[in-house]
């Protein structure tokens, strides 16, 4: 299974991803291993997933969380707006 994910860490930045993983990619972020972007943050914590048997399912989803439409999507879903 292939997940999207998006991460918000102790200061409030979102990150939105895809991995095979979830716990693994998780800890990496919190280690300061992965994405650049990630590491101007702290403390971690998965705030939204959705599961897909495919890889190309989970990055087209992720590809569209991206956009505006997706990114107003998640504030909706995650109470931000």
């Amino acid at each position: 299974m292939f997940y999207m994910y998006v991460i918000k860490s102790h200061e409030g930045l979102h990150y939105t991803g895809m991995t095979e993983d979830l716990e693994k990619r998780l800890t990496e972020h919190n280690e300061k291993k992965l994405s650049f972007w990630t590491k101007r943050g702290t403390k971690w914590e998965i705030v939204y997933k959705e599961e897909y048997p495919t890889k190309s399912e989970a990055l087209k989803r992720e590809k569209w969380l991206k956009s505006g439409v997706g990114r107003e999507y998640l504030q909706n879903i995650l109470g931000e707006k």
